[in-house]
């Protein structure tokens, strides 16, 4: 069943050329060996939510050469480094670098503060921009193309090198919170929100244990067609799919609000296996390395190991004093035979204030051994997100804290501490959240309102660009002389590498 779509102009767009869209989706029944199911989507074929495609915009053959064929894992690898190799960079746009700025849906003019923080308080007011208004993680890049998945809907392709507008999707209404995965001709999209409806929120307060997702939004994994946007399938989950799910082979792999982990076939959706873990999943994305699938899960708090061709769980640890949502929010990161993963610890009530440390950690990948902890500090605990995502590179881990507003390298294998650095203009809600870029010796890292340059072996400052808006869990991009990234005020920004080594002001 397929009808055409148009639809009203959106940011940055001057001509809209309406396209064919099929309407008729693959629901698959969550069962091995399930049935395809064509289900309709809701939607009028001229609606506001219709697909859109600007396919003059597509890049050229030459324009495709220098980027990632795919992007399989969030923040591209296990080891969330998303750097491009820079050696295959041809074309003197991609070495040297292009800058754009791409308003999406629901942008939000970046010199303000955030929307409704006089109603929210400034702290509030950041964090719900991540979960409701914009992009909560960063984006993916492959094939000339840049992706990024919003909480306004909409999950967008922009070209690279101008910045205009490819195609936008909104197949249901959800929330994008996930940063879309490239494999071939398609690409993945996580649907899932952070919310609980009442009767989940009773249950959990009774129990401490609910499906996170269920019955407030549409949650699930939909797959498009890379160049046109046309949904190929999808795959609905009861609880949210907030987690970016990561791709092995034909093999998706996805982590629900159910506590679940569960491996697509990445042509069709069919099920291949599911493994129910218990807790939930909030932000943790599953990292995929050597055969094995590591992932957390909060309530409680655990880090585990699947097979990845089975979901058999192979092991399970925890950190010490892990409080909250701190592992299920965390995506670990795993390189040389070691993951490593964090949480907010040990909450505590001073002067009638809530704290928390933070602690970090890291585990034979192979049989799950502590190999080293540390307590990064001790701060009033995070509003939402209560994790830094780790990078690692070369031997060292670095990390940070949105507890104590740093950011720290750690040998991988020794635990001993390189150095530490204070980030000099934290957001209202705690900086640290997302990962370092790695290149050249040099780190780059988006946190609050700012852009950062570190020497990657002393931690010194060597450039900042102070953007506005703020960055939440998004790690930089970068693809040779270009850094990419997307921001919680709903914007996509691309800007010369170049540029942004230079004394801080």
């Amino acid at each position: 069943m397929s009808r055409g779509r148009a639809a009203p102009t959106p940011h940055r767009a001057n001509r809209m050329t309406p396209v064919r869209v099929v309407l008729a989706a693959l629901l698959w029944v969550p069962a091995t060996g399930a049935v395809a199911i064509q289900v309709p989507l809701p939607g009028p074929a001229d609606g506001p939510f219709s697909t859109l495609s600007h396919p003059e915009n597509l890049p050229d053959a030459s324009e495709r050469q220098g980027f990632p064929t795919n992007w399989l894992q969030i923040y591209r690898s296990p080891a969330h480094n998303a750097v491009g190799d820079r050696s295959k960079a041809k074309s003197a746009w991609v070495t040297g670098g292009v800058s754009w700025r791409y308003a999406e849906a629901r942008a939000w003019p970046l010199e303000n503060p955030a929307f409704d923080a006089d109603t929210l308080g400034a702290k509030s007011a950041e964090t719900t921009s991540a979960q409701w208004l914009g992009n909560a993680v960063g984006v993916s890049a492959a094939q000339g193309m840049i992706f990024a998945a919003s909480s306004d809907q909409f999950i967008y392709a922009l070209n690279a090198r101008t910045g205009k507008l490819i195609w936008r999707a909104s197949p249901v209404g959800t929330t994008w919170m996930g940063q879309p995965l490239i494999s071939g001709d398609m690409v993945f999209a996580n649907a899932g929100t952070v919310g609980f409806n009442y009767s989940n929120l009773q249950k959990f307060g009774k129990t401490g244990s609910a499906v996170r997702g269920a019955g407030v939004a549409y949650n699930g994994i939909y797959a498009f067609d890379r160049d046109t946007g046309t949904l190929r399938w999808r795959h609905a989950s009861v609880g949210d799919a907030m987690p970016t799910p990561a791709i092995v082979g034909d093999r998706l792999v996805m982590s629900d609000g159910s506590g679940a982990v569960t491996a697509l076939d990445v042509h069709t959706g069919r099920e291949l296996w599911s493994t129910k873990l218990g807790g939930m999943g909030n932000m943790s994305s599953p990292a995929i390395a050597e055969g094995r699938v590591f992932v957390g899960m909060a309530s409680p708090a655990f880090l585990f190991s699947l097979d990845e061709k089975t979901g058999r769980t192979l092991w399970k640890v925890t950190l010490p004093k892990a409080a909250n949502t701190g592992m299920g929010d965390v995506s670990p990161a795993v390189a040389d035979g070691v993951v490593v993963t964090d949480a907010v610890s040990d909450a505590r009530t001073i002067d009638g204030k809530t704290t928390t440390d933070f602690t970090i950690g890291a585990f034979d990948a192979n049989s799950g051994k502590s190999l080293w902890t540390h307590q990064l500090g001790r701060a009033a605990k995070p509003p939402s997100y209560k994790g830094g995502v780790p990078m690692i590179h070369d031997g060292t881990v670095y990390v940070g804290s949105p507890v104590t507003n740093t950011y720290q390298a750690f040998d991988l294998h020794t635990g001993k501490q390189k150095w530490r650095w204070n980030i000099p203009n934290p957001s209202e809600a705690g900086s640290g959240r997302g990962p370092a870029a790695y290149l050249e010796g040099k780190l780059y890292i988006a946190t609050g309102p700012s852009i950062y340059v570190l020497d990657a072996a002393t931690g010194k400052l060597l450039g900042r660009k102070d953007i506005g808006g703020r960055f939440g869990i998004a790690g930089p991009t970068v693809v040779g002389g270009t850094l990419y990234v997307a921001n919680t005020w709903d914007w996509v920004l691309a800007m010369p590498v170049a540029k942004l080594i230079a004394p801080p002001p």
